[in-house]
């Protein structure tokens, strides 16, 4: 993808996502978010969905990344989101790291109460069965980064019903 310090490594399923990372998401609560990058693209400001989303909490960057129907990978202080994208001169389109997003926006300053992984299980399995999204609290609502069937999803309403929450300690 051309960004700068993004080696991914892509895990499936709950478990393998809450032994690598659950304890280092959980010591996230009581920081504040206190900013966020995403990838849009110069010519129509449009989100790149395929690449990470970038959320920094007090100087502690988790960089959340769907791919394929099951995969997450989620790094840690890894991008530079001051380095250009590179890679993408035949492309028609140029991505850019951007600090603007209508959902995002609302939760920066605040303080983040939890992060939980949610994952989803339909009463009638289909294809996202299985997916795991990372949910965080904050007082005023959750943020939650999904997976959208291969790209990263962002939702910011309740939590679907279908989705089965496990709690990470601390």
């Amino acid at each position: 993808m051309g960004i700068s310090g993004f080696e991914p490594s892509f895990l499936i399923g709950v478990d393998a996502i809450r032994q690598a990372h659950g304890s280092l998401l959980a010591a996230l609560a009581g920081r504040r978010l206190t900013g966020f990058a995403l990838v849009r693209f110069a010519e129509d400001g449009d989100w790149f969905a395929d690449c990470p989303v970038v959320l920094d909490f007090d100087g502690i960057q988790v960089e959340v990344c769907h791919w394929k129907f099951d995969e997450l990978s989620i790094s840690w202080d890894a991008i530079d989101t001051a380095v250009t994208i590179t890679g993408w001169e035949s492309s028609e389109l140029t991505p850019r790291w951007s600090h603007s997003d209508e959902h995002l926006e609302p939760f920066v300053g605040q303080e983040l109460r939890e992060v939980t992984l949610l994952e989803w299980r339909p009463a009638e399995r289909d294809l996202a069965a299985g997916t795991v999204a990372v949910e965080f609290v904050f007082a005023s609502g959750c943020l939650r980064i999904v997976n959208g069937l291969d790209e990263n999803r962002i939702e910011v309403d309740a939590a679907h019903p279908d989705y089965v929450q496990h709690r990470l300690g601390r």
